[in-house]
């Protein structure tokens, strides 16, 4: 048997906070050996990240501490370690690959600065000697030219290659341990593929252990040898991954796997995780998944479930294979889990066309000078034709920068086009002014990627809905206004108890339904929506999917649906449009697009997406 890089035993980290002690990490237990990717997934407020924090002792003092348990690095327990030792292990023995590159690189130093850095403070090299280190990684990482990248500045480089050069300061010491927190969460399909080969290979050449932490199963799946199952601060499921995906056995991971977009399940509501995790601080007796429970039984939120080996290698939390509690005389299910649903929608798609759009073109200066003269254009968006019928969605994909958001504010006239026409209803709108545009407003709305900063931190979510009515439709009095806003919030699954809350004291499923109640509160024909489930668990995106097929049925309201994850294209959409660099290079309906790409580019990208056998 291999001796493990890392195991951790028992691990317990608690935060002090005005509500009590919030258990965020409460017993959990799990060990990497060399060469060998563990992933943690379940969703937001499980804990996966605090874990990952623990275990490069990265804890937020003094609010948080470890109380009990234990962090071993090859054998030698870390927790009690003093600052000095633990600095020399950061970055050295264990690195860290963060969500976000942009916030996690310094904006005022170049990447060779931030690369060096760690060179010279953990090996002791000479900055010549860190210099010809820094910049083999940024080759060994794929980045192009990379000694003129050495002297390039974060802003200047795209998301992929800030994630490269992550890749590049975490390994540039060979570390025993290579945590990577979501590291491919807001990149598309093709930059995410090469990001996780890149880590692959890296692995396999310095046998370097992986802690991978996402809620991505598919990239599971793909890359990861074994999975723990997180919820509520523990560990209720662990196996090694293609056992576990062929045969989940706690409720609670299947349904998440049950809540998985994909081709087979058009047509039908996806399944549900019904409520949300409890927060840390109020973390029930018993088992901490009852409420949410499928087959909860009597006793479930009394007692909690030991993780026990169910079968080689395969350990679950649950009292469904806890033979002491089956075989009591009172073991009954009392609960079903899941929304309530229609087992079937068709929404109803007219032939008559809503929204067209023809030779759409977005161009941006380029200035150069001491007197910033005008020496070219980016052709953001150079030539876009789309047609959208009454009722229907029409999914836009492509990678970052190829203008797929450009087009949809253009649409919406939230930025200037610099030619082409859109047509509304048969009306152009496109040369129309602000005053003759406001009665087109109500009618077209925008539902963001990331509601909390397109979300006024300082108004109420009853404000913040009924702000649009306002304006829009002038003609509603207040009652009316506050009748429409309790009645929007009940569509998208709000309660109004909740009128009189801050943005910030929602999950971020929540925050996206106040954006979706926004955006329904003017009734409105046509909604763009910009990587409005990109960003969340897929238990939480599955209730966002569901809930805007609804509106689809329901209302048959059209939607221009901009994003990334092809997963979700397959489920939700109509219709296909492929974007690159500025221009529309395939178009079609969903089955044709997957079935059978006729461009070069719509293949590749097809092929990058990660999927579960």
């Amino acid at each position: 048997m291999p001796e493990p890089v890392i195991e951790v035993r028992d691990l317990r980290t608690y935060f002090r906070t005005p509500g009590g002690i919030a258990r965020a990490v409460d017993g959990v237990s799990f060990s990497i050996n060399e060469g060998e990717t563990f992933s943690l997934v379940g969703e937001s407020g499980c804990g996966k990240s605090v874990t990952a924090l623990s275990v490069i002792q990265l804890v937020p003092v003094p609010a948080g501490f470890i109380a009990g348990g234990e962090v071993l690095l090859r054998g030698r327990d870390i927790v009690h370690l003093s600052e000095l030792e633990k600095r020399r292990i950061r970055g050295n023995k264990i690195s860290m690959i963060f969500q976000e590159p942009m916030t996690s690189l310094n904006p005022v130093f170049t990447i060779g600065n931030q690369i060096i850095e760690t060179i010279r403070l953990h090996q002791k090299k000479s900055t010549r000697e860190a210099k010809t280190i820094a910049i083999e990684m940024l080759r060994r990482v794929g980045l192009p030219e990379p000694e003129s990248m050495y002297y390039e500045y974060p802003h200047r480089l795209s998301g992929g290659q800030r994630q490269r050069v992550m890749i590049a300061i975490a390994l540039a010491c060979r570390p025993d341990l290579l945590i990577a927190d979501e590291p491919t969460t807001a990149l598309d399909v093709t930059i995410q593929k090469q990001i996780l080969s890149l880590i692959r290979d890296l692995k396999r050449e310095m046998r370097t252990a992986v802690l991978l932490i996402t809620h991505n199963l598919a990239l599971v799946y793909r890359n990861a040898e074994r999975v723990g199952v997180m919820y509520a601060g523990k560990i209720v499921e662990m196996a090694p991954t293609r056992i576990l995906f062929r045969n989940p056995m706690h409720p609670y991971t299947v349904k998440l796997m049950h809540s998985i977009p994909g081709m087979d399940k058009r047509g039908k509501p996806l399944d549900t995780i019904k409520g949300t995790v409890p927060p840390a601080t109020m973390f029930p007796e018993g088992c901490r998944f009852s409420g949410r429970c499928p087959v909860e039984m009597e006793g479930c939120s009394r007692a909690e479930p030991p993780l026990i080996e169910y079968e080689r290698d395969h350990l679950v939390a649950c009292h469904l294979y806890d033979r002491g509690f089956m075989d009591r005389p009172v073991s009954r299910p009392i609960t079903t889990g899941g929304e309530s649903a229609p087992m079937r929608w068709t929404p109803s798609v007219k032939e008559e066309i809503l929204l067209e759009v023809k030779g759409l073109r977005c161009y941006y200066p380029i200035r150069k000078g001491l007197f910033k003269r005008i020496v070219g254009y980016v052709k953001a968006v150079d030539g876009v034709d789309l047609t959208i019928k009454k009722g229907s969605i029409l999914a836009l994909v492509g990678e970052s920068g190829c203008g797929k958001t450009t087009t949809g504010k253009a649409i919406l006239r939230l930025i200037e086009p610099k030619g082409g026409r859109i047509v509304f209803k048969g009306r152009d709108i496109t040369s129309l002014s602000e005053g003759e545009l406001k009665p087109y407003r109500a009618c077209m709305q925008i539902i963001f990627q990331d509601p909390y900063s397109s979300l006024n931190p300082r108004m109420m979510v009853g404000e913040i809905i009924e702000e649009g009515l306002k304006t829009l439709r002038p003609e509603m009095d207040r009652k009316e206004r506050q009748e429409k806003v309790l009645s929007v919030m009940e569509r998208v699954g709000l309660s109004g108890d909740m009128l009189k809350r801050y943005p910030h004291e929602f999950s971020g499923g929540q925050r996206q339904r106040i954006g979706i109640a926004r955006a329904l509160a003017v009734d409105p024909e046509f909604i763009v929506c910009d990587e409005a489930v990109s960003a969340l668990d897929v238990s939480v995106q599955a209730q966002i999917l569901n809930l805007l097929k609804s509106i689809q049925k329901d209302s048959g309201i059209s939607f221009l649906f901009i994003t990334h994850d092809l997963s979700v294209v397959e489920y939700i959409a109509d219709e296909v449009c492929v974007m690159y660099k500025g221009k529309i290079v395939e178009r079609g309906g969903v089955e044709k697009i997957f079935s059978s790409p006729e461009d070069e580019y719509t293949r590749t990208l097809l092929e990058a997406v990660p999927r579960i056998d």
